[in-house]
């Protein structure tokens, strides 16, 4: 897909929106605004059809407007935490790094710039907004609803839905009236500090056939972890936790600068716009943006070899990350045949800094026979003198996401019913990793950056084209058979630099060498291997006999050469690395309704996920992994309507799952593990409509390999082949492993008791969830990695605890105005959603990132 055409679509998507916005001020009469009358009937699209829940064949939770609001549900963690099929591994715990999982489909170690691809897709109405390395936390608010697909959605909605979907659904512009909410909200946090925020919506009638909706929002998370004083020493210091000044010619350095308490506050603000205009009675049009901006500070993960909720860190940390999305959608007829275009061009933006003291502190102890990193490395400055070695890591990714997606859908109303579409989206990635070392000489840092001891300057795309469709024929008044297929193409591609630098008086070939030719004397990885004119990398032309060989300019800006790529003999330039594929998915489903409150389904489907770049030279490409499922399911309606129960049962084979973790130098590399099986059931229950109501929903997942994951590639699954250089392979983990991450069980349930005081409504609320333990990584098994350190990745980040969560609230709904008080975390558990370390060889300091301590808020709200 050419730049022009690209540049073409964006333009298109503005110029419809400011079409649609010109067209509606020709007419100016207002309409009354019109209410949900039954919060109960929640309608999907999850089919790409607008259907009642209950009649919809598949396992979906969907989290309507009304319950958004009594959870007090405003970003991914809230509502994750009510969807028992959903998990999530937090990359640092920062907001908007979140890698989301469905169904125990995970293997760990995801989130990558330079990985895998997500196996959960994620949507904002119409358009997809899945992201590489974390996900879209759009802030929620006007919701209409917030749809839960569970298992492969392969056939309607693509590469990244390989394990679920999970669909944001907005509130659209309503011609009927002019109305708007305004929301605030004050709390405070047990052990931390204050937060609170505000949002408002005003929709705003036009004429007769076009509607503006406008929403903003500002949201301050309070802190609760605390940066207290610490000091770390290096070799030939003595005490590893000494203070300054050294005592032995050493390093020694303390946190003064950065000591705080609260330091994980978070603040969330942005708005969102819609625009909606009936062309005529078959054809709308509906223009929208999207601009979110989020900024935290300080680690989202304590230590607790420090203390509860208390870390000890040395460098600047934080995060900002931002968004737009604009985007289109058209809705119509050709004849009596929907047409649905949508389309969106998405622009992500993150710059973030973290500590990387960890890293020097493990290297100082795992290399302590030689001196530690003074006597190993040569983190010196200019003169010759040891300088401090602790890193401070600078990275940016600038993400772009252009989707489109035509389809058409046959009448409703007839036994035979079509959806058809095609799909086409590109995403790439401007990716920025800078490792700083301050007063490192600039001839052992990355050539021409000084001060910067590894540097990952990339440029990452990946295309996906589809074609797809789905056939539904009512062989029966209650029995509908259906089949459905997707065909794909990918294209990703990878070009760019990763590494050390390399010292210009330093020559390969020579065996007098009298300078390092980095920091950390690695002769393969970064400026080594950069490109040379004809072809050859620099250590090889070195070796070859040419001790002073010029390389070629960068492929990416800011780089100091190429070194990710593939050179091309014909142009004298390096190309991109690419990983390509085809091929297809399905879906098959049977459907029967014996009565019009009770449903049955059976479904066979599949979803993929593509294959990809290893940016290592010695290291193969991966290939896509696949997920079949079988699916037994049942939908109820009992009662005249007051009790909802819905079930499935579920077996999931996911061949040669992609498994990513950290190689040589703390290096991801991304491989095809064994297969993997997953049995599970999910269950939700909803009881009354009147004054009580009960909800509940869970999940059981029993997710384990089908063969042994081993140390090295071995396609027997023996762990019996060789490594790349000859070293003995072993079991990682034995056939059998449960996966990593997703507990074996999670539920949620609410209890609302409403009742009648004079004007209002009075209300009381109880909300909980669980979840069991469960693994933080995958490998099981003690081994050496290639620094030489003996580890045992799993037990080193120990378990993620079980623990259960109480949420109260209590309040009162006028016509206009509502009240409520709430406490989250009653009890005030230290609930584990994720461990992580700095570095594969950082087990000294396994973080933890906790559910937030208690809350207690008070919450105002009003409607005109």
């Amino acid at each position: 897909m050419s730049a022009g055409f690209r540049s073409f679509s964006r333009l298109a998507l503005l110029a419809g929106s400011a079409l649609a916005s010109s067209s509606v001020f020709a007419q100016e009469t207002p309409q009354s605004a019109a209410e949900n009358s039954d919060p109960n009937v929640i309608i999907v699209t999850a089919q790409k059809r607008s259907e009642n829940l209950q009649n919809v064949p598949i396992a979906i939770q969907a989290l309507g407007t009304q319950k958004l609001e009594q959870l007090n549900v405003t970003k991914f963690t809230d509502y994750v935490q009510q969807l028992p099929s959903v998990t999530f591994q937090a990359l640092g715990g920062t907001p908007g790094t979140n890698v989301v999982y469905m169904r125990g489909v995970a293997s760990g170690g995801d989130g990558n710039h330079s990985g895998s691809l997500p196996s959960v897709g994620v949507y904002l109405d119409e358009q997809p907004v899945t992201t590489i390395g974390g996900n879209l936390d759009v802030h929620i608010y006007d919701i209409a609803r917030i749809e839960s697909l569970s298992g492969p959605q392969g056939t309607l909605y693509g590469a990244s839905s390989e394990a679920g979907t999970i669909r944001i659904i907005t509130n659209k512009p309503d011609t009927s009236g002019f109305y708007g909410s305004i929301d605030g909200e004050v709390n405070t946090v047990h052990k931390g500090g204050q937060g609170g925020k505000i949002e408002g919506m005003l929709n705003l009638p036009l004429s007769q056939r076009a509607a503006l909706r406008v929403v903003g929002f500002y949201e301050r998370d309070a802190g609760f972890i605390d940066n207290v004083a610490g000091c770390r020493s290096f070799l030939p210091e003595t005490n590893p936790f000494g203070c300054p000044p050294a005592k032995n010619g050493g390093i020694a350095v303390d946190n003064k600068q950065f000591v705080k308490k609260n330091y994980n506050d978070t603040e969330v603000y942005g708005g969102r716009a819609a625009l909606k205009v009936d062309l005529d009675d078959n054809w709308t049009v509906t223009p929208a943006v999207m601009y979110q901006e989020t900024k935290s500070h300080g680690s989202y993960g304590f230590d607790p070899r420090v203390g509860d909720l208390q870390v000890q860190h040395f460098l600047p940390e934080y995060r900002s990350d931002k968004f737009i999305q604009a985007a289109l959608t058209i809705e119509g007829k050709l004849g009596n045949w929907d047409v649905t275009y949508a389309g969106a061009y998405l622009d992500r933006k993150d710059i973030q800094s973290s500590d990387y003291t960890d890293y020097a502190e493990a290297y100082d102890s795992l290399y302590s026979s030689v001196g530690g990193n003074a006597g190993y490395f040569f983190f010196q400055d200019s003169t010759g003198k040891t300088i401090d070695p602790r890193q401070r890591i600078v990275g940016t990714d600038h993400f772009k996401k252009m989707s489109h997606e035509l389809r058409l859908a046959s009448p409703s109303s007839e036994p035979v019913r079509v959806v058809a579409g095609l799909f086409y989206q590109r995403q790439s990635n401007q990716i920025h990793q800078d490792y700083q070392v301050n007063g490192l000489a600039p001839d052992l840092s990355v050539n021409g950056m000084p001060g910067t001891l590894w540097l990952t300057q990339q440029y990452r795309v990946d295309r996906d084209l589809a074609a797809f469709g789905e056939l539904s024929y009512d062989i029966a008044s209650n029995v509908t058979l259906t089949a459905g297929g997707r065909a794909f193409m990918y294209d990703n591609s990878l070009i760019g630099f990763f590494g050390f630098g390399r010292n210009p008086a330093f020559d390969q070939a020579s065996s007098s060498n009298s300078v390092p030719p980095n920091a950390v004397y690695s002769t393969r990885t970064g400026v080594a291997g950069c490109f040379t004119p004809g072809g050859l990398r620099l250590r090889d032309a070195q070796l070859a006999g040419n001790p002073t060989p010029s390389l070629l300019p960068a492929a990416v800006d800011g780089s100091p050469c190429t070194n990710l790529g593939v050179y091309n003999y014909s142009t004298g330039s390096v190309n991109p690395v690419h990983a390509k594929g085809s091929g297809g998915t399905y879906r098959f489903n049977a459907t029967w309704k014996p009565s019009k409150d009770l449903m049955f389904y059976a479904t066979w489907s599949r979803g993929f996920r593509p294959g990809g770049i290893n940016r290592r030279a010695d290291v193969a490409n991966y290939e896509p992994d696949y997920l079949t499922n079988y699916e037994l399911g049942f939908k109820t309606t009992l009662a005249d309507g007051l009790i909802r129960l819905n079930g499935a049962i579920y077996q999931q084979d996911w061949k040669r799952f992609q498994f990513a973790y950290l190689g040589a130098n703390s290096f991801t590399e991304i491989h095809n593990g064994p297969n993997a099986r997953i049995r599970g059931v999910d269950i939700d229950v909803g009881v009354g409509r009147g004054p009580l109501t009960l909800t509940m929903a869970a999940a059981y997942a029993d997710a384990k390999t089908r063969q042994n994951l081993c140390l090295f590639d071995d396609p027997t699954f023996t762990c019996t082949a060789s490594g790349p250089n000859g070293q003995a392979n072993l079991v990682s983990a034995p056939k059998g492993t449960r996966l990593p991450v997703t507990p074996q069980f999670k539920g949620s349930g609410t209890l609302r008791y409403t009742v009648p005081m004079g004007a209002a409504k009075v209300y009381g609320q109880v909300n909980g969830t669980y979840q069991s333990s469960a693994a933080s990584d995958l490998r099981t098994a003690t081994y050496e990695t290639f620094s030489g350190n003996v580890i045992n990745p799993s037990a080193q980040l120990g378990r993620l605890k079980a623990y259960g969560q109480m949420n109260l609230a209590a309040g009162a709904e006028w016509d206009a105005f509502s009240l409520e008080i709430y406490v989250s975390n009653v009890f005030d558990e230290r609930g584990e959603l994720s461990r992580f370390e700095a570095c594969g060889s950082c087990g000294q300091r396994p973080y933890i990132v906790p559910t937030t301590p208690r809350t207690i808020g008070l919450r105002a709200g009003a409607k005109f």
